[in-house]
């Protein structure tokens, strides 16, 4: 039987309190998302975002099994950049390509021209590292950045607008052609519309970076108050 839905698949740390809202915003209709969490222990620091590797296999099998995905998402930034080269070999069942946040940012800003970021994250400065790593890794050199000093990813996930954009504020320079907000519990979608109004510059935030990249790479077309939103690859 033909299904009526082009389906994906997300793996998301049990303590993220932002990552289903945000998709529910992001998903366009005619998709369906189907959603598993690891087990994590805060704080988020490298050591303990490494442990979340061996987890990754067992949580892509429990996505909808024998069903058909467009696409699969590993939800956490930081994880996807403390286990860099070595994400594929635990995640990649061969079922559907996989998206994280930081490859799909580097694809996006290819996609809109763009090679110089300034990187804000909510997390520990050593936190921050292996995110910017992985963007100088994908060709993107972040030209500055800015870390708030949070080690627990539920403290992030209630942070206030005004924090965030002052954050972000404090990230930018006029070098920079792009903003990227790291974290996928961050609520940053609510802010991204003003700072994009206020910078002149596209903003992406971890899960518009995700979500566009599962729907770009699945040929989806998707719209909405964002630029990058507006960016195709196909």
């Amino acid at each position: 039987m033909d299904d009526l839905l082009t389906r994906f698949g997300l793996i998301a740390l049990a303590t993220d309190m932002t990552i289903e809202r945000d998709a529910q915003r992001l998903m366009p209709e005619g998709t369906a998302l189907h959603v598993t969490r690891i087990e994590f222990a805060n704080p988020t620091t490298p050591d303990n975002l490494r442990a979340t590797g061996p987890r990754l296999a067992a949580a892509a099998a429990l996505l909808v099994p024998g069903v058909d995905l467009a696409g699969i998402g590993f939800g956490c930034t930081s994880a996807s950049a403390v286990l860099g080269d070595d994400l594929p070999r635990l995640l990649d069942d061969g079922r559907a390509p996989v998206s994280t946040p930081v490859n799909g940012a580097v694809r996006g800003l290819k996609a809109m021209g763009l090679s110089r970021l300034a990187l804000m994250t909510p997390y520990l400065a050593e936190t921050t590292v292996p995110v910017a790593e992985s963007f100088a890794k994908g060709g993107i050199e972040v030209v500055s950045q800015h870390s708030m000093g949070h080690g627990d990813d539920r403290d992030m996930a209630r942070l206030s607008d005004q924090a965030m954009i002052d954050a972000v504020a404090r990230a930018d320079t006029p070098d920079a052609q792009a903003i990227f907000m790291s974290c996928t519990a961050l609520p940053a979608l609510r802010v991204i519309p003003r700072l994009e109004a206020m910078l002149g510059k596209p903003v992406l935030s971890s899960n518009l970076a995700l979500f566009w990249s599962m729907l770009d790479r699945a040929q989806v077309p998707c719209a909405g108050p964002f630029r990058l939103m507006g960016c195709r690859t196909w």
